[in-house]
């Protein structure tokens, strides 16, 4: 893209401010944004603003309609249900249908570290990253079942490099490279109130990833989708870096996703409690949407029925789909959702950091496509054998907490065994060597015949 051309596309949606200081660039500084002009669509720009007209606060998407929605039926898996789930999700992963798929695009800045946050240390004894937890668990099952489960990983602009290279290093942790696809997420400017795109440097446009619901056009785009076309992938599992315990590819969610005929299956865990941070699923009429907390009533989060809450089911973003599914979805517009924030802008040729929200970022959900779902299901787990993210760097969901989780899960297992590990004792197991008590009993067997 020329000067020309820049110009003519900003003008095309009213950005012609973002050539201001053009003159007083360097050659290297106006290349650097010419580049990144190229990378803004004029109807991405036309839809941040229509975004914006709506009316919002708290930079939160105004909804309503949560107040008709009711609970889905969500299903628990026992007994022979189960053992149909596990043959049906044993078939697709022994005939190579299965994919995983994994969000990564955020950095450790909240946890104290500088780095992609899938290269953060969370091994209780080794220090291993949470990629390797991923990676591992992903060679297992291929290993399991005879079969590549092919791996694509979805970075930012800002730790796509350093991601790769952390692949690279530790040898892909055991993953054949040619299974791995790394694909970076889209980028979309930042906005003032009144559809102004904001430059943060005389020659830089502001630009935020656009959420996990960027996945798609990013799958597209980056030709993932049709990799897995390809390989002949029908189910994708899909999950987010910052949860270690999350158990990738279970042939049980597989196989009750196959069995359901289900475009759009989610995994749910009863929330901690009433107002915790998590969507929840609605049903309103014959669709699904999912509703934020942000959205809930005090009286819908206290409601309660046959002693329980009516809404007791949270989403920790643990998700099937369907791969033509995704290929459907990828071509369409999606909802954005709103973020007020503090940016740093250019006024008269100065950089300002603001003291109060000034601008607007924009992110798309992935579950904003589940009302689209011709059939979609949803699976109840127990939150100490899936879900323990790392987000905060103390407290609830921290590094700490994560790793006693992942102790007391190994330990459960250990259990099953008869054999008690006490609660001082560090635990660490390889997923490869034992991704769940059977494989461990198995390993014992072996051991002690040997």
């Amino acid at each position: 893209m020329n000067y020309a051309q820049a110009e003519k596309m900003l003008k095309s949606c009213g950005q012609e401010h973002v050539l201001a200081y053009w003159k007083k660039l360097s050659k290297k500084e106006q290349a650097a944004l010419l580049e990144q002009i190229a990378t803004i669509e004029p109807k991405s720009v036309r839809q941040c603003q229509a975004a914006l007209g709506v009316g919002v606060e708290n930079g939160c998407r105004k909804e309503s309609e949560n107040q008709d929605g009711k609970a889905p039926k969500v299903a628990e898996l026992k007994g022979a249900a189960l053992k149909k789930a596990i043959a049906a999700g044993e078939k697709e992963l022994k005939a190579g249908r299965v994919a995983a798929l994994l969000v990564a695009g955020g950095q450790g800045s909240r946890l104290g570290y500088d780095g992609p946050k899938g290269c953060y240390s969370i091994g209780p004894i080794t220090g291993a990253p949470l990629f390797y937890f991923h990676a591992r668990k992903i060679l297992a099952r291929s290993i399991r079942y005879g079969a590549a489960i092919p791996f694509y990983v979805m970075t930012s602009e800002a730790n796509n490099e350093a991601t790769v290279k952390c692949f690279e290093e530790n040898e892909y942790f055991g993953l054949n490279p040619d299974d791995v696809f790394f694909f970076t997420q889209g980028m979309w400017p930042g906005m003032t109130k009144d559809g102004k795109i904001i430059l943060d440097q005389p020659g830089h446009v502001f630009m935020s990833p656009d959420g996990h619901g960027g996945l798609l056009a990013a799958l597209k785009k980056s030709g993932a989708l049709a990799d897995m076309k390809k390989r002949g992938i029908k189910s994708v599992f899909f999950f987010q870096v910052d949860n270690p315990l999350v158990e990738i590819a279970d042939p049980a969610f597989i196989g009750y996703h196959v069995l359901e005929k289900s475009e759009y299956s989610l995994k749910l865990c009863a929330k901690r409690d009433p107002f915790e941070k998590v969507g929840m699923p609605m049903q309103f009429g014959n669709i699904f949407r999912m509703v934020e907390y942000t959205e809930m009533t005090k009286e819908q989060c206290l409601r309660k029925k046959n002693g329980k809450l009516y809404f007791l089911y949270g989403s920790p973003a643990i998700h099937v789909f369907d791969r033509a599914f995704l290929d459907r979805e990828a071509s369409k517009a999606m909802p954005l959702h709103l973020a007020f924030k503090k940016i740093p802008t250019v006024v008269n040729g100065k950089v300002v950091k603001p003291t109060e929200p000034n601008g607007y970022k924009f992110e798309k959900f992935i579950f904003d496509i589940l009302p689209n779902a011709k059939r979609a299901a949803f699976l109840a787990f127990e939150q100490k054998d899936e879900f323990s993210p790392v987000k905060n760097a103390e407290g609830s969901d921290s590094p700490e907490t994560c790793k006693a989780d992942m102790q007391a899960k190994w330990a459960r297992w250990f259990a099953e065994l008869g054999v008690t590990v006490p609660t001082t004792m560090p635990l660490e197991i390889d997923p490869v060597y034992a991704i769940d008590a059977a494989d461990l009993k198995s390993l014992g067997l072996w051991l002690a015949a040997d």
